[in-house]
């Protein structure tokens, strides 16, 4: 042999692809082997080739050598191939492109690469077409995975399950497997049978002789708990797992992810600096750490933190997430081209949507928000896409469509009490609706009697119809328990309104101590401290007058010429 082809394999399993390209084209091109009487050598040798261009990520160039090789295999004459497939079938040759066997060629492998690589082009369409020309028998882990992402992509949910399942068979363990088929609507019970069905190599049932099914079954409530909205349940699960398994990285993500998402931000930020602390590297949900770093206006953390998610991996659609955080203050535009950018590179992130769609609710564009939410919705519905569906109807005056958003976020979470608020903000949008707004406020803190945000929007409430009185008893009660510059701001409006301006004044203070970069506590101060001095605080600047001026004067001149 002119040119060795262990060497090639040996090239790509040591990463030099290039090398491997180089000395592959040598190969494919000797004139020791003719594709008319050697085809099966042919096809072996383009399948190498193929294997190089596909881990160079060259995916347009590995499926035209692939399908080269294939075109050779199929003139291999009739007796070689049945020997060819029947040594095939008693090798344990994995499918992945960087595992070789010169001897042999398995054409559901080589489809399965070809599939790969539309896949990793966003070619959904033609990797199924590929894929489901591998019978289901005949698939193994890997192939029966990719086939449960394309059916997932492509929405086709009942045939994502039922690959996600025969995963589960090949492997109880397949963590991925488990959270898809929760998302997807499996209960707790479908997925823990699956378990028994799983056997080792001696025969046996996996879990026969192994206690640690245990643990998994409660990932698997937890992951269930989750996907069906029971936050409560899930973090409860997780925090089982995690007294089994201290300072387990996975854990405090999924648990600082479902804070986030509940709005217990304080304990997801706990949880998000311990993993950075285990694993100053980690990327998994560090956009969900930074949106809340944003919250809190501690932009000298966010703008570290997307520092070091740069300089780790700047494609991954995370830090895009972060960056677009990052420049929201800045530049809003630039700050949504940065989400959806974080959206191309990943059509399934939802932090993208969600951080794209509070973007363009911040920018006065409710209709274009809808969309987002909705994508963020369509993939895994949680309380933020039902929050943000709800505030961008109102911002267009579509109430019907904002109630029904929040009616369809309390059937799905009959025990949240910011479902009941968000119901609430619908009816507290026009005066008529404004005593079951009221009552759905009042519902919420009795189910979650430290639920902040319906305190301050049963404080508004009072305020609007009068009440400031019970406004300003409602919110001290909260002053024990809570220290928050919002809670500090919205008493310091109530107590200017009632000209009680001392008071005003020290909870605008406590606010920019807990909170410097608190707008609203800024703007509040400097109106406060103009009311203070006997100046009507909406008169207009003298500056502004001046320009006012100089602008007519402008306009004269202009005239004039």
């Amino acid at each position: 042999m002119e040119v060795p082809k262990e060497q090639i394999t040996a090239l790509i399993d040591q990463g030099l692809y290039d090398s491997a390209q180089m000395l592959g084209c040598f190969l494919v091109s000797s004139s020791a082997i003719n594709g008319e009487t050697s085809p099966h050598l042919k096809a072996e040798n383009l399948i190498i080739l193929g294997d190089s261009l596909f881990r160079d990520r060259e995916y347009r160039r590995a499926i035209h050598t692939y399908k080269q090789a294939l075109q050779y295999y199929k003139i291999v004459p009739k007796q070689n191939s049945t020997s060819s497939r029947s040594s095939l079938s008693t090798s344990n040759r994995s499918s992945s492109p960087n595992s070789f066997n010169v001897s042999a060629i398995n054409e559901n492998e080589v489809k399965y690469k070809i599939a790969s690589c539309h896949f990793a082009l966003g070619e959904t369409k033609a990797a199924i077409v590929e894929m489901e020309g591998i019978p289901s028998k005949a698939r193994n882990l890997q192939m029966s995975l990719l086939m449960a992402k394309l059916y997932r992509n492509s929405r086709h949910n009942r045939g994502a399950v039922a690959c996600y399942k025969e995963c589960l068979r090949h492997c109880p363990f397949f963590i991925e497997a488990i959270t898809a088929l929760a998302e997807l609507g499996a209960t707790p019970k479908d997925i823990i049978s699956l378990f028994a069905q799983t056997t080792n190599r001696s025969g046996r049932a996996l879990f026969d002789h192994l206690d640690s099914s245990r643990w998994l079954q409660r990932y698997v409530e937890a992951q269930c708990c989750i996907a069906s909205n029971d936050y409560k349940g899930g973090l409860e699960l997780f925090a089982e797992l995690l007294q089994r398994f201290p300072n387990n990285i996975h854990i405090l993500l999924e648990m600082a992810k479902v804070d986030a998402i509940i709005g217990k931000n304080d304990e997801a930020i706990i949880n998000f600096e311990k993993v950075r602390s285990i694993d100053p590297y980690i990327l998994t949900y560090m956009d969900e750490y930074a949106m809340l770093l944003k919250v809190k206006c501690d932009y000298s953390k966010l703008s570290k933190l997307v520092h070091d998610l740069l300089s780790i991996d700047p494609s991954r659609p995370e830090v895009f997430v972060a960056l677009s955080v990052l420049w929201e203050r800045k530049d809003e535009r630039g700050a949504l081209s940065y989400a959806e950018k974080s959206i191309r590179i990943d059509e399934r992130h939802i932090p993208g949507y969600i951080m794209k769609g509070n973007l363009l609710l911040s920018m006065k564009r409710p209709e274009a928000a809808v969309i987002a939410f909705r994508g963020a919705q369509e993939l895994r519905p949680d309380l933020r896409s039902y929050q943000g569906l709800v505030h961008s109807y109102l911002q267009f005056s579509k109430v019907k469509e904002a109630l029904y958003a929040a009616r369809e976020a309390m059937k799905a979470m009959p025990q949240s009490a910011k479902a009941l608020k968000l119901v609430g903000d619908v009816h507290a949008s026009n005066a008529s609706g404004r005593e079951k707004a009221k009552k759905f406020y009042e519902s919420a803190l009795r189910l979650e009697p430290g639920y902040l945000g319906a305190a301050l929007a049963l404080a508004e409430l009072h305020v609007i119809e009068g009440r400031n009185g019970d406004a300003v008893s409602l919110l001290e009660r909260y002053l024990k328990d809570w220290a928050d510059d919002s809670l500090h701001v919205k008493l310091a409006q109530v107590f200017a309104a009632t000209n009680m301006l001392q008071e005003a004044l020290s909870h605008y203070e406590a606010a920019l101590r807990i909170n410097s970069q608190n707008e609203a506590a800024k703007k509040g101060l400097e109106r406060l401290e103009k009311q203070m001095k006997g100046v009507d605080p909406d008169a207009p600047e003298e500056d502004e007058e001046n320009e006012v001026e100089d602008a007519e004067g402008d306009q004269e001149e202009t005239d004039l010429l």
